[in-house]
Protein backbone atom coordinates (compact mmCIF):
# COMPACT_ATOMS: atom_id res chain seq x y z
CA UNK A 1 0.00 0.00 0.00
CA UNK A 2 2.92 2.62 1.35
CA UNK A 3 4.78 1.72 -2.17
CA UNK A 4 1.16 2.36 -4.48
CA UNK A 5 1.17 5.15 -2.71
CA UNK A 6 4.49 6.47 -3.29
CA UNK A 7 3.84 5.98 -6.74
CA UNK A 8 0.55 7.97 -6.76
CA UNK A 9 2.98 10.79 -5.67
CA UNK A 10 5.53 10.74 -8.03
CA UNK A 11 3.07 10.63 -10.99
CA UNK A 12 0.97 13.53 -9.18
CA UNK A 13 4.28 15.71 -9.32
CA UNK A 14 5.07 14.82 -12.79
CA UNK A 15 1.99 15.91 -13.76
CA UNK A 16 1.72 18.90 -11.72
CA UNK A 17 5.68 19.75 -13.73
CA UNK A 18 4.71 19.53 -16.79
CA UNK A 19 1.34 21.24 -16.24
CA UNK A 20 3.47 24.31 -14.68
CA UNK A 21 6.43 23.84 -17.30
CA UNK A 22 5.82 26.80 -19.63
CA UNK A 23 5.92 27.62 -23.42
CA UNK A 24 8.10 29.22 -25.03
CA UNK A 25 6.86 31.96 -26.91
CA UNK A 26 7.85 32.17 -30.48
CA UNK A 27 7.26 35.85 -32.96
CA UNK A 28 4.71 34.54 -35.95
CA UNK A 29 3.87 38.20 -36.92
CA UNK A 30 5.05 41.62 -36.61
CA UNK A 31 2.63 44.30 -37.92
CA UNK A 32 3.32 48.24 -38.38
CA UNK A 33 1.44 51.01 -38.33
CA UNK A 34 2.40 54.66 -39.66
CA UNK A 35 1.22 57.09 -37.31
CA UNK A 36 1.54 60.54 -39.63
CA UNK A 37 1.88 63.98 -37.38
CA UNK A 38 0.30 66.36 -37.70
CA UNK A 39 -2.05 69.70 -36.26
CA UNK A 40 -5.08 67.27 -35.39
CA UNK A 41 -2.76 65.88 -32.36
CA UNK A 42 -2.69 67.97 -29.53
CA UNK A 43 0.12 69.01 -28.31
CA UNK A 44 0.91 67.93 -24.70
CA UNK A 45 1.77 71.02 -22.70
CA UNK A 46 3.77 69.90 -19.91
CA UNK A 47 6.10 68.36 -22.35
CA UNK A 48 6.69 72.39 -24.05
CA UNK A 49 6.84 73.60 -20.87
CA UNK A 50 10.03 71.43 -19.89
CA UNK A 51 11.24 71.87 -23.51
CA UNK A 52 10.69 75.53 -23.64
CA UNK A 53 14.09 76.76 -22.01
CA UNK A 54 16.23 74.55 -23.85
CA UNK A 55 14.67 75.38 -27.08
CA UNK A 56 14.84 79.17 -26.34
CA UNK A 57 18.86 78.48 -25.24
CA UNK A 58 18.95 76.44 -28.66
CA UNK A 59 18.10 79.13 -30.60
CA UNK A 60 19.82 82.20 -28.99
CA UNK A 61 23.05 80.51 -29.70
CA UNK A 62 21.79 79.16 -33.57
CA UNK A 63 20.42 82.50 -34.63
CA UNK A 64 23.62 84.79 -32.99
CA UNK A 65 25.18 86.73 -35.77
CA UNK A 66 28.64 84.96 -37.11
CA UNK A 67 29.55 87.03 -40.04
CA UNK A 68 27.73 88.99 -42.73
CA UNK A 69 27.07 87.79 -46.51
CA UNK A 70 27.79 90.76 -48.98
CA UNK A 71 25.51 88.96 -51.92
CA UNK A 72 23.57 86.44 -52.38
CA UNK A 73 25.32 82.65 -52.32
CA UNK A 74 24.32 80.07 -54.46
CA UNK A 75 25.19 76.70 -55.68
CA UNK A 76 23.37 77.24 -59.15
CA UNK A 77 24.95 80.85 -60.59
CA UNK A 78 27.65 79.18 -62.81
CA UNK A 79 27.88 76.19 -65.09
CA UNK A 80 31.65 75.18 -63.64
CA UNK A 81 32.17 77.08 -60.33
CA UNK A 82 29.57 78.77 -57.72
CA UNK A 83 29.82 81.08 -54.85
CA UNK A 84 28.53 78.39 -52.63
CA UNK A 85 31.01 75.78 -53.54
CA UNK A 86 33.89 77.77 -53.74
CA UNK A 87 32.73 79.24 -50.11
CA UNK A 88 33.19 75.68 -48.72
CA UNK A 89 35.64 74.09 -50.39
CA UNK A 90 37.84 77.24 -49.95
CA UNK A 91 36.66 77.27 -46.09
CA UNK A 92 37.87 73.31 -45.93
CA UNK A 93 41.14 74.06 -47.39
CA UNK A 94 41.86 76.69 -45.30
CA UNK A 95 40.97 75.55 -41.87
CA UNK A 96 41.53 71.53 -42.18
CA UNK A 97 45.03 71.99 -43.54
CA UNK A 98 46.62 73.08 -40.35
CA UNK A 99 45.26 70.43 -38.74
CA UNK A 100 46.08 67.84 -41.09
CA UNK A 101 49.96 69.35 -41.59
CA UNK A 102 49.79 69.41 -37.54
CA UNK A 103 49.63 65.21 -37.95
CA UNK A 104 51.65 64.72 -41.08
CA UNK A 105 54.00 67.73 -41.51
CA UNK A 106 51.71 67.29 -45.01
CA UNK A 107 49.83 70.04 -46.61
CA UNK A 108 46.75 69.07 -48.74
CA UNK A 109 47.07 69.51 -52.10
CA UNK A 110 43.50 70.24 -53.20
CA UNK A 111 39.82 70.31 -52.36
CA UNK A 112 36.78 67.91 -53.75
CA UNK A 113 33.39 68.19 -52.40
CA UNK A 114 29.86 66.83 -53.82
CA UNK A 115 27.59 69.49 -54.78
CA UNK A 116 24.44 67.68 -53.26
CA UNK A 117 26.19 68.27 -49.61
CA UNK A 118 25.20 71.66 -50.25
CA UNK A 119 21.68 71.66 -49.23
CA UNK A 120 20.90 75.37 -49.44
CA UNK A 121 21.71 78.80 -50.74
CA UNK A 122 22.75 81.64 -48.46
CA UNK A 123 20.85 84.97 -48.37
CA UNK A 124 22.36 88.36 -48.26
CA UNK A 125 22.37 90.00 -44.82
CA UNK A 126 23.40 88.19 -41.35
CA UNK A 127 24.97 84.89 -40.97
CA UNK A 128 24.17 82.42 -37.93
CA UNK A 129 25.27 78.76 -37.06
CA UNK A 130 21.60 78.24 -37.75
CA UNK A 131 23.09 79.05 -41.66
CA UNK A 132 25.67 76.74 -41.41
CA UNK A 133 23.50 73.56 -40.54
CA UNK A 134 20.83 74.58 -43.30
CA UNK A 135 23.95 74.42 -45.97
CA UNK A 136 25.17 71.08 -44.48
CA UNK A 137 22.55 69.37 -42.20
CA UNK A 138 24.91 65.91 -42.40
CA UNK A 139 27.38 64.66 -40.09
CA UNK A 140 29.92 64.13 -42.86
CA UNK A 141 33.63 64.85 -41.31
CA UNK A 142 36.64 65.33 -43.84
CA UNK A 143 38.99 62.92 -44.65
CA UNK A 144 42.34 63.47 -46.25
CA UNK A 145 43.17 60.94 -48.96
CA UNK A 146 46.52 60.17 -51.09
CA UNK A 147 45.68 59.39 -54.01
CA UNK A 148 47.73 58.55 -57.54
CA UNK A 149 48.49 60.61 -60.27
CA UNK A 150 46.55 57.43 -61.87
CA UNK A 151 43.36 58.24 -59.37
CA UNK A 152 43.67 61.64 -59.69
CA UNK A 153 43.67 61.43 -63.67
CA UNK A 154 40.12 59.88 -63.48
CA UNK A 155 38.68 62.31 -61.08
CA UNK A 156 39.46 65.50 -63.27
CA UNK A 157 37.49 62.84 -65.93
CA UNK A 158 34.83 62.47 -63.68
CA UNK A 159 34.36 66.02 -63.31
CA UNK A 160 34.77 66.88 -67.30
CA UNK A 161 31.87 64.21 -67.96
CA UNK A 162 29.78 64.80 -64.93
CA UNK A 163 29.16 68.43 -65.65
CA UNK A 164 28.36 69.21 -62.02
CA UNK A 165 30.11 72.23 -60.28
CA UNK A 166 31.04 69.76 -57.42
CA UNK A 167 33.21 72.48 -55.20
CA UNK A 168 36.92 72.45 -55.57
CA UNK A 169 39.86 74.28 -54.29
CA UNK A 170 43.74 74.23 -54.93
CA UNK A 171 43.31 73.13 -58.56
CA UNK A 172 42.23 74.76 -61.51
CA UNK A 173 41.03 72.87 -64.31
CA UNK A 174 40.56 74.72 -67.84
CA UNK A 175 38.60 73.12 -70.55
CA UNK A 176 38.82 74.36 -74.43
CA UNK A 177 35.96 75.54 -76.04
CA UNK A 178 35.14 71.55 -77.42
CA UNK A 179 35.42 70.08 -73.45
CA UNK A 180 38.74 68.80 -74.42
CA UNK A 181 41.38 68.91 -71.43
CA UNK A 182 43.22 72.24 -72.16
CA UNK A 183 45.16 72.16 -68.62
CA UNK A 184 45.09 71.12 -64.87
CA UNK A 185 47.07 72.90 -62.13
CA UNK A 186 47.40 72.18 -58.59
CA UNK A 187 48.69 74.24 -56.17
CA UNK A 188 49.49 76.66 -59.11
CA UNK A 189 52.03 74.30 -60.78
CA UNK A 190 51.09 71.79 -63.21
CA UNK A 191 49.64 68.48 -62.87
CA UNK A 192 52.25 65.47 -62.82
CA UNK A 193 50.34 61.88 -63.16
CA UNK A 194 54.03 60.37 -61.34
CA UNK A 195 53.08 62.11 -58.10
CA UNK A 196 50.62 61.56 -55.65
CA UNK A 197 48.64 64.04 -54.07
CA UNK A 198 46.75 65.19 -50.83
CA UNK A 199 43.03 65.34 -51.41
CA UNK A 200 40.69 66.49 -48.84
CA UNK A 201 37.06 65.01 -49.21
CA UNK A 202 34.01 64.14 -47.00
CA UNK A 203 33.96 60.53 -45.19
CA UNK A 204 30.53 60.07 -47.54
CA UNK A 205 32.51 60.50 -50.69
CA UNK A 206 35.71 58.13 -49.98
CA UNK A 207 33.65 55.36 -50.25
CA UNK A 208 32.49 55.42 -53.51
CA UNK A 209 29.44 58.27 -52.93
CA UNK A 210 27.80 59.85 -56.34
CA UNK A 211 29.65 57.47 -58.00
CA UNK A 212 33.19 59.30 -56.79
CA UNK A 213 34.78 55.52 -57.32
CA UNK A 214 38.20 56.90 -57.94
CA UNK A 215 38.09 57.21 -53.90
CA UNK A 216 38.17 54.00 -53.51
CA UNK A 217 42.00 53.54 -54.81
CA UNK A 218 43.59 55.77 -52.31
CA UNK A 219 46.84 54.54 -51.10
CA UNK A 220 46.05 55.98 -47.68
CA UNK A 221 42.76 58.05 -45.73
CA UNK A 222 43.17 59.73 -42.37
CA UNK A 223 39.98 61.03 -41.23
CA UNK A 224 40.10 64.62 -39.62
CA UNK A 225 36.89 63.96 -37.28
CA UNK A 226 36.84 67.80 -38.29
CA UNK A 227 32.72 68.00 -39.59
CA UNK A 228 32.28 70.22 -42.42
CA UNK A 229 29.00 71.89 -40.96
CA UNK A 230 31.41 72.58 -37.90
CA UNK A 231 33.92 73.95 -40.83
CA UNK A 232 31.22 76.37 -41.62
CA UNK A 233 30.79 77.68 -37.91
CA UNK A 234 34.23 78.00 -37.47
CA UNK A 235 34.85 79.89 -40.65
CA UNK A 236 31.44 82.27 -40.40
CA UNK A 237 33.26 83.15 -36.66
CA UNK A 238 37.06 83.73 -38.39
CA UNK A 239 35.28 86.48 -41.14
CA UNK A 240 33.87 89.29 -40.81
CA UNK A 241 32.30 89.60 -44.43
CA UNK A 242 31.88 86.19 -46.87
CA UNK A 243 32.07 87.74 -50.23
CA UNK A 244 33.03 84.31 -52.24
CA UNK A 245 33.25 84.92 -56.09
CA UNK A 246 33.07 83.04 -59.48
CA UNK A 247 36.46 82.40 -60.41
CA UNK A 248 38.83 80.59 -63.04
CA UNK A 249 39.35 77.25 -61.05
CA UNK A 250 37.19 75.50 -62.96
CA UNK A 251 36.60 77.51 -66.30
CA UNK A 252 36.06 76.97 -70.20
CA UNK A 253 37.29 78.68 -73.04
CA UNK A 254 35.44 80.76 -75.55
CA UNK A 255 38.14 79.94 -77.92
Amino acid sequence: MILKFKHFVIFITILLFISCKQERLRLSEIIGKQITIEDSIAEDLKIKEFVEPYRKHIDAVLDSTLAYAANNISKTDNPYNTTAGNLMADAVLQLVNPVFKSRTQNNIDFVLLNHGGIRSSISKGNVSARTAYEIMPFENSVVVVNLSGKAVREMIAYLIKNKIQHPISGIQIILNKDDSLKAVNIQGKPFDEEKTYFVATSNYLLTGGDNMNFFLDNIAAIDTDYLIRNIMIDYFTKMDTIEPKIDDRFIKLDN
